[in-house]
């Protein structure tokens, strides 16, 4: 795909201001989670009585939808992110909250709402919406100091914190608090409020451990795996993580793979590993590592206070939600149903990384110049 820079149509001008780097490298890890659709979903399927190609057909369904999702929200402006932002952080709190009454209980939760035969899940479209909506009205409080962009943004992570304690969804709460935090932080605050965020957060974390027994039993387990907890699965994956070596026993060949009763979804990594080694799984952790400082260093380079907010949000959320993922599988955390971005399986989860890597690639566009910057700083 290539334009000259003489053209003037938006499509050529999208092309020279998108970090195609950046780009080829989200196109590539969304690649990779097709080749791991292969690899690990069919045993998964087979298991529980499906066709070995449910999973892999249905997760290259959500990757078609997800690459569309993805170059439509980089084209646009800022005004328009913002704008969809607000639109889909409203829709999904609306969802969230439906969720409690009208969504399917799973495991003793209810984080699934089902709309035109499609389950969803509201939370993943609540991040990159809450990432988005929140800088902007932290960057507004920053520039005009009458508005109260920070209470406005800090009431609105109450409502959605709520809805996901209710039903219940520890993970997706952390990651809202820390999206959050990570948004006050970089507004600028004092070293006396960080340490305070901190001993609230150990406070929250304490009464989670009380109140959610559910959580206080994944920790227990974690922290004492002899002490009769389910470790069956965290036991399957470091199997696998530890008999693929340094190359992997080829597809399809690993054992512990076929045991790993969600090795398409939030242990794919461990299943990566046992078909296609170490050395494969740390050149996806690169990946993921280039995106995330790729991304920050484009964030850094925006002028628009905005943009550079929303920007480092966005690609700090992706870091944050990649590394939980990655902590799981290598037991260095309590289990949490956290996907790992792109490359689990998952509608919602592909689709919202969509959303959250495209508002991204909008964000971190180089400024237009000659008649496209007029053009640009009205959109603004």
């Amino acid at each position: 795909m290539m334009f000259s820079r003489a053209e003037k149509t938006p499509i050529a001008e999208w092309w020279w201001s998108i970090d195609r780097e950046l780009l080829g490298a989200l196109v590539l890890l969304l690649t990779c989670g097709m080749v791991l659709s292969f690899a690990a979903s069919p045993p998964v399927a087979e298991r529980i009585g499906l066709s070995p190609w449910f999973f892999i057909i249905r997760h290259a369904m959500f990757c078609a939808l997800a690459l569309p999702v993805l170059i439509g929200a980089s084209l646009l402006n800022h005004r328009q992110a913002r704008l969809g932002a607000l639109v889909t952080l409203g829709v999904s709190i609306v969802l969230l909250w439906a969720t409690l009454k009208f969504g399917t209980e799973v495991k003793g939760a209810r984080r699934w709402i089902t709309l035109a035969g499609q389950s969803i899940q509201p939370s993943e479209f609540v991040k990159p919406a809450f990432a988005v909506l929140g800088a902007w009205l932290f960057s507004e409080s920053m520039i005009h100091r009458n508005v109260p962009g920070k209470i406005l943004a800090t009431l609105i992570m109450f409502a959605i914190v709520c809805g996901l304690l209710l039903q219940p969804d520890i993970g997706q709460t952390a990651l809202i608090l820390a999206t959050w935090a990570v948004l006050l932080f970089l507004s600028g605050i004092s070293w006396f409020i960080i340490f305070g965020l901190a001993g609230v957060a150990a406070v929250l974390l304490f009464g989670a451990y009380m109140f959610f027994p559910h959580f206080s039993k994944r920790i227990d387990t974690f922290l004492n795996p002899e002490g009769g907890g389910n470790t069956y699965q965290i036991d399957r994956a470091l199997q696998s993580l530890l008999e693929g070596g340094w190359f992997g026993r080829g597809p399809g060949e690993s054992i512990a793979k076929k045991l790993i009763p969600d090795a398409h979804a939030d242990y794919v990594f461990s299943a990566a590993a046992g078909e296609f080694g170490i050395l494969f799984c740390m050149v996806l952790v690169g990946l993921i590592g280039f995106i995330v400082i790729r991304a920050m260093l484009g964030a850094q380079r925006q002028t628009s206070l905005f943009a550079r907010l929303a920007a480092s949000t966005l690609a700090i959320q992706f870091a944050m939600q990649s590394g939980i993922n990655l902590a799981v599988n290598l037991n260095l955390i309590p289990p949490k149903g956290m996907t790992l971005p792109f490359v689990s399986y998952g509608g919602s989860s592909v689709i919202a990384a969509g959303i959250t890597v495209g508002m991204l690639l909008a964000l971190t566009r180089t400024r237009p110049q000659g008649e496209f910057a007029d053009v640009f700083k009205r959109a603004r």
